[in-house]
């Protein structure tokens, strides 16, 4: 078991604490980074267990990106794409609904993609949520080269 982040040889307890927690393999030094985070910015877990699984694959993100509007929860600044995790959307109202639509449209306005991921598709479905912005992350590719 190794640090996803610096790759440094886990110890039992090390490797307990951050996947009891986030579902990844952390060492005790980036553990407490993404505590500090996830405490500072309300990051949800599962936008750290994205992180990590894109990372995996290699694709860079950055979390709690600042659009200079407000934070993001991950955004991939090579293609411009935002992507936030929804952890509450079973209560979205009418008037959360025109806000997100509006922060999406002044995000396309800047060149920005955002797209809004449920937390549960993270949860239980990891690979295939990270299968399928890779391939978003494709199709950004291939049109930020066309203009």
């Amino acid at each position: 078991m190794k640090c996803l982040e610096c790759n440094k040889e886990l110890s039992y307890i090390d490797h307990k604490n951050a996947f009891d927690i986030y579902g990844v393999e952390l060492c005790k030094q980036h553990k407490m980074r993404i505590d500090k985070l996830v405490s500072l910015k309300n990051t949800p877990v599962e936008a750290v267990q994205l992180y990590y699984g894109l990372k995996a694959i290699g694709i860079t993100s950055m979390l709690e990106w600042w659009d200079g509007k407000k934070s993001i929860d991950l955004a991939i600044s090579r293609v411009k794409l935002n992507i936030e995790i929804d952890t509450d959307y079973n209560t979205i109202s009418h008037e959360q609904a025109i806000v997100d639509l509006e922060e999406a449209m002044h995000s396309f306005k800047n060149g920005f993609t955002t797209i809004r991921i449920p937390h549960v598709v993270i949860k239980y479905y990891p690979k295939e949520t990270v299968k399928n912005i890779e391939a978003i992350v494709e199709g950004l590719k291939v049109t930020i080269k066309t203009l």
